[in-house]
């Protein structure tokens, strides 16, 4: 469902991406993982059509996204990590604004609104109000409603449980669990920093590093190569972070010095 094949991209004489090939199928809940500059934020843009590889090439649903990036766009549901409402409108709007702009037939807008709204535990009076008095939660459940309302065959999904307490954030990972999981097997690609919930969600998981693939695998796979007991800790060793237990103790000395 989405081929990435020697991707490399390049601002500049900075290398954000480096030659990454990933095969991801229908029904595959995927994540990408990095720490900060690992080049998940160049990946992801060219995946959805707002930056284009330097070289390399990248097709979703059999489209590629530069060359047939309507297409693509098309058959995408996408929830960036700083996403922007239009506040001064209500749910209801936004999301009839939503469904216009991908040209849905009314009848089948409001049915999908309706049911995502009942879906993600939003009411009629909440529908009412304005997004500007909405809770960040609220805002983030408008957001994925919005990127699932024309049923896209592909979600992507960078932090998508930011700002969300811990009933939506169950909400919302039972809802991608369904998604992808179910009879239409839609895929989903997904970048987060909340690594049990990748580590519970997610049937398969690839970690980049200075814009390089490090590791890809199930998460079980990744705990085995590392020999690490967690995802946390796998991720921090095979990225190179600092010892753990060394940076602790130097940290406890120092501050027990004060």
């Amino acid at each position: 469902m989405i081929n990435i094949l020697h991707l490399s991209k390049k601002y500049g004489n900075t290398v954000a991406v480096e030659d990454l090939s990933l095969d991801i199928e229908a029904g595959e809940i995927f994540a990408l993982l990095g720490p900060n500059g690992a080049g998940k934020s160049s990946t992801v843009k060219v995946l959805t059509g707002l930056s284009q590889p330097t070289t390399g090439s990248v097709r979703i649903a059999g489209f590629d996204v530069v060359t047939q990036t309507n297409d693509v766009k098309q058959r995408i549901g996408y929830v960036p990590e700083n996403a922007v409402l239009y506040e001064s409108l209500t749910a209801d709007e936004y999301l009839d604004l939503c469904g216009t702009l991908r040209h849905m037939e009314r009848a089948k807008l409001a049915e999908q609104r309706e049911e995502l709204f009942t879906l993600f535990e939003l009411t009629k009076e909440d529908r009412k109000k304005l997004l500007s008095e909405y809770s960040k939660g609220m805002k983030q459940k408008v957001l994925l409603i919005s990127a699932l309302i024309h049923n896209p065959e592909v979600l992507i999904l960078d932090e998508p449980l930011s700002g969300l307490d811990a009933n939506a954030a169950l909400i919302i990972k039972e809802v991608l669990r369904r998604f992808a999981h179910g009879s239409s097997s839609k895929t989903i690609f997904f970048c987060s920093h909340v690594l049990d919930v990748v580590e519970r969600l997610c049937d398969r998981i690839a970690i980049m590093n200075h814009g390089q693939l490090v590791a890809i695998g199930t998460p079980q796979e990744l705990l085995e190569t590392s020999g690490e007991a967690s995802l946390e800790r796998a991720f921090h060793k095979l990225t190179g972070g600092a010892d753990i237990e060394r940076s602790t103790e130097e940290v406890l000395r120092a501050l027990s010095q004060e």
